[in-house]
């Protein structure tokens, strides 16, 4: 029995006041970020801990009044020997994680859904390329945020859309990204994409959600006096309830 349904648990798939850590992880990839994260931190904590304890222990030991002729040691070999090959195994613990995560965001999985986004000044256009059968019967959605003075309760202030990104959960995105006027950027942190409008370019990132829900993200590339209101909704739903909203569409 899963024990979600037992449990219920609220996911944070969008920013918090005074939020300090990272949206819960919608993909692998975002999970993947964060253990990395954590991974690096503890390294951090460690070396951070060992430096603070060597400088107060100079501080300590060199005082003038406790040590007043200090002794003259130029160099020690086998203290850079640790200095110099520590860091460096460090690094490669530090190194092969990052390599097979930056790969692994790099890669593009055989697609079972292509999505195409344009961002215009200043909102975002979605395309299902798929169900394309010409430039006319194109099954797209023009995506513009919600003034705040038509928010419905519990709608969330700058992030909500009016038209949403329906996807399927469990399945394998291909998401297509470029502008149609000045440099945007299509930006989902719980999702873990953040990939680059640029004219006259087609990029393109792979996108597996785990879960059903709305992520909510933003363009994050200022270019522009509305930059700040081009917010993006993902929707993630259960594949039979896609595939339904699919066809009311294209009917």
């Amino acid at each position: 029995m899963n024990l979600i349904w037992i449990f219920p648990i609220a996911f944070r798939d969008a920013a918090e006041p005074r939020q300090l850590g990272f949206q819960d992880p919608a993909t692998p990839m975002m999970q993947g970020i964060i253990d990395l994260h954590h991974d690096i931190f503890f390294f951090l904590i460690v070396i951070s801990i060992f430096v603070l304890w060597m400088l107060v222990r100079a501080l300590w030991h060199f005082h003038y009044k406790r040590n007043p002729i200090p002794e003259r040691i130029v160099h020690g070999t086998t203290i850079e020997i640790i200095r110099t090959i520590l860091p460096s195994i460090i690094s490669m613990f530090i190194a092969i994680p990052s390599f097979a995560l930056l790969y692994s965001m790099d890669e593009v999985v055989d697609p079972a859904i292509t999505i195409k986004a344009i961002g215009h000044q200043w909102y975002w256009t979605h395309e299902y390329s798929d169900y394309n059968s010409s430039d006319e019967q194109s099954l797209t959605s023009d995506s513009y945020m919600i003034p705040e003075d038509d928010l419905e309760l519990g709608r969330l202030r700058l992030l909500e859309v009016d038209n949403r990104v329906v996807v399927p959960a469990k399945t394998h995105l291909r998401m297509i990204i470029t502008p149609a006027d000045v440099l945007h950027s299509w930006a989902v942190p719980s999702s873990g994409v953040k990939c680059d409008a640029v004219p006259g370019r087609l990029n393109q990132t792979s996108i597996f959600i785990k879960r059903e829900g709305v992520h909510y993200g933003q363009c994050s590339e200022l270019r522009g006096t509305n930059h700040a209101f081009m917010p993006i909704a993902v929707e993630a739903v259960s594949l039979d309830d896609y595939v339904s909203r699919v066809s009311n569409k294209l009917d």
